[in-house]
């Protein structure tokens, strides 16, 4: 360690710049995990949000609200089921609504979705401002408050296009998105009265819903899916998996992390393996005096631990001074568990790194070194 901070003392400008391209690198993987847990955010935070365990889908549906139409008479025997503490049905449908008060034409119509829930359920999200839903009056919904920046406010009527159903708004919620775009939370027979308005789209079943959502610990789904024949039962994680295009787009998130992560260590290694290079003399005379190579070897990855730890710390000091100045309707999203990870990740590559140069430190010959062997 000693000869790691004397070595970072004496040459500040040649380090300096290796630390700078080391925050660049951090700055960049922290940021863009922040875009890709956003978007994950927006896709499913009303999924993500749901104080649930497992989700009970029509079978072959593979895991999707918009594939999935059961009955939701059965919720009654699924609360009979070993292991389930509770259970609540759930309908989900995109729309459009009529903006008045907008003053363009981008903001006259704004897409939503209307997710259907039975008031004061588990279900029903908790209020920031406004009332909670109310079972006697099906017209009142609460929505996401990202739909105040459109000009909507508390007491608005809210015109579904397509359909002749109104509802209004009595309370706002945060955080609420489901496929991109705001939630609006109304009773479950008015989200039936949108979705199922054309004769016959129930498909002949009584009291349809897309899902139902079950709270329990150590349920046997394959026991439970063989009980019920025309159902299947998955986690919260893999419903949430299930989402149009919520896998792909995570997917290709998490593959761009990869390739920089792979990029990073490269570079990193190059880096440090070009300086031990430079100074193979220096290292060669210190094996001649009686160095060895752990000693060396020490020095090396103490040197490049301690220079990409602060690197990765002001790397996470500017994603963080970036997250105040991005725009309001960006999706970026820092997950300090991510942040962590990140962290370890890139403190973990840069050493591994320096191994390079430590495996070339071995190699070196202190009489080739100082130039006394042709």
């Amino acid at each position: 360690m000693f000869l790691a901070l004397k070595e970072l003392k004496h040459a500040k400008l040649r380090f300096l710049m290796i630390g700078i391209i080391t925050v660049l690198i951090a700055w960049l993987v922290f940021i863009l995990s922040g875009l890709g847990n956003g978007l994950s955010t927006l896709a499913a935070a009303s999924f993500k949000n749901m104080d649930t365990d497992y989700v009970t889908f029509e079978k072959g549906s593979r895991a999707s609200m918009s594939r999935s139409v059961i009955s939701e008479s059965l919720i009654a025997e699924l609360k009979q089921q070993d292991n389930v503490t509770d259970a609540a049905p759930m309908g989900a449908t995109m729309a459009t609504i009529l903006n008045d008060k907008a003053n363009n034409e981008d903001d006259q119509k704004v897409d939503v979705a209307v997710l259907g829930v039975i008031p004061g359920s588990f279900l029903e999200p908790s209020i920031i401002e406004g009332n909670s839903l109310n079972s006697s009056d099906l017209q009142e919904v609460i929505v996401n408050d990202t739909l105040k920046d459109k000009g909507f406010s508390i007491g608005d009527t809210l015109t579904l296009e397509g359909t002749p159903e109104v509802v209004k708004i009595v309370g706002f919620v945060k955080n609420e998105t489901y496929n991109h775009v705001p939630v609006i939370f109304a009773p479950l027979d008015k989200w039936r009265a949108i979705q199922f308005a054309a004769p016959g789209s129930n498909h002949g079943i009584k009291d349809p819903v897309n899902a139902i959502m079950v709270q329990g610990t150590d349920l046997d789904s394959t026991a439970l899916n063989e009980h019920f024949t025309n159902t299947e039962i998955v986690t919260k994680s893999a419903a949430v998996q299930g989402m149009p295009g919520y896998k792909e787009e995570n997917g290709t998130i998490m593959m761009m992390l990869a390739f920089l992560l792979a990029i990073s260590a490269f570079v990193l290694a190059v880096f440090f393996y070009v300086l031990t290079l430079q100074k193979s003399n220096q290292f060669g005379i210190l094996k001649a005096i009686g160095a060895s190579n752990g000693f060396l070897g020490k020095a090396i990855v103490s040197q490049v631990f301690l220079l990409s730890l602060i690197s990765i710390i002001v790397g996470i000091l500017f994603t963080y001074s970036t997250a105040l100045i991005l725009p309001e309707g960006m999706p970026f999203a820092l997950d300090v568990k991510l942040v962590v990870v990140y962290a370890i990740l890139l403190l973990v590559i840069s050493v591994l790194g320096s191994l390079v140069s430590v495996r070339k430190i071995t190699k070196i010959d202190p009489l080739q070194a100082i130039g006394r062997v042709e």
